[in-house]
């Protein structure tokens, strides 16, 4: 049994998802974010970075990991499912995997923040990130073009990406201009694990039907824990 420590972020959803895939047994802890229990000394012990998503694997003495991306690759080589065992495979997939960790989550985060959650409109800054969450949206779909997955088989690499690629909108960059993305996007949002792992907790807004009113209601929400940094997840998003 794994205890999967989460909350609806792309990060949290991101693990959810892969232990749907994986039809693995976990209990799903929520955390109250906003309440700062990511900060208290119980979860600092599982993971000391104060951030979610964490496990704790009962099956392995308890044992925890945090990072996200550590995660899927932990369950991934556990359950020998999601990641390819041969040299070349393996390192195809991990490369996607840290284009997202390095690249589409760190973008598109820092526009979150500056696009939904900051009081006031920086618009270089907006700009800065929107725009360079779409150029690797371009190199995403460049790479669909010929290719149904980002790295062979469907993989922990498009798990990782596809948990942030879906809430572009929040993050005020279209993607109707690139279709293998889209197509991509579409696909891997209509498998059964991915909707249920979506789920797993329920993100407290649409993110595709969600008004102005709505998305700025829950940004004044979120705004108090991005600005004093206790937010727990990466551009709170």
């Amino acid at each position: 049994m794994i205890d999967l420590y989460s909350a609806a972020t792309p990060n949290g959803h991101k693990v959810s998802i892969a232990l749907e895939e994986l039809a693995l047994p976990y209990e799903l802890h929520t955390l109250e974010l906003q309440q700062g229990v990511q900060k208290e000394p119980w979860f600092l012990a599982i993971n000391p970075n104060g951030r979610i998503p964490a496990i704790v694997d009962r099956a392995q003495d308890n044992f925890a990991v945090f990072e996200s991306g550590a995660i899927l690759m932990y369950l991934a080589e556990k359950n020998g499912q999601l990641l390819p065992a041969d040299v070349k495979g393996r390192s195809q997939v991990l490369q996607w995997l840290m284009f997202q960790m390095g690249g589409i989550g760190p973008m598109m985060g820092q526009a979150n923040v500056f696009y939904r959650y900051f009081p006031e409109k920086i618009q270089p800054a907006i700009d800065r990130y929107q725009g360079e969450s779409k150029r690797l949206f371009r190199v995403l779909d460049a790479r669909l073009k010929d290719h149904e997955f980002l790295a062979g088989d469907y993989s922990i690499a498009d798990i990782a990406n596809w948990a942030w690629v879906r809430t572009h909108k929040w993050s005020g960059v279209a993607i109707d201009d690139l279709p293998n993305l889209k197509r991509w996007v579409d696909a891997i949002g209509a498998r059964p694990a991915v909707q249920k792992g979506i789920l797993m907790p329920a993100s407290e807004r649409d993110l595709e039907k969600a008004t102005e009113q709505e998305a700025a209601k829950f940004a004044e929400k979120v705004r108090g824990m991005v600005e004093t940094g206790q937010s727990g997840k990466q551009g709170a998003a």
